[in-house]
């Protein structure tokens, strides 16, 4: 059974910082591409942060030069910094790992809150 645990959430003012991690059972992470993407209230889900199972890093330019996607091999997790925060990176924030179209999962969310 997979399973995609999400930590790190919470409330940060503006210009503050959050790690989110997300713990994976059931499946390795470096077989697959993992990645982030969050959810704010009346809007689609979108990625924010994605890393392929060879290690290539890629961001929207929402987040790009303030998120940094990690993964530890040994950990068996990925996490996300988020640094200077802004209001609209208020959102559930989603761990997703994948390998085909067939093997998709997703964590619970953890809720980010930017709030001064």
């Amino acid at each position: 059974q997979v399973q995609l645990v999400e930590s790190g959430g919470g409330l940060v003012q503006p210009g503050g910082s959050l790690r989110l991690s997300c713990a994976a059972s059931g499946i390795t992470v470096d077989a697959y591409t993992m990645a982030w993407y969050r959810q704010a209230p009346g809007k689609q889900r979108e990625l924010v942060a994605v890393v392929t199972s060879r290690g290539r890093k890629n961001y929207p330019n929402s987040v790009k030069g303030r998120f940094t996607i990690s993964r530890d091999d040994a950990e068996n997790t990925v996490s996300l910094q988020m640094n200077n925060l802004k209001f609209e990176d208020t959102a559930v924030y989603y761990c997703n790992a994948q390998n085909s179209v067939e093997n998709a999962y997703w964590g619970q969310g953890t809720q980010v809150t930017v709030s001064s």
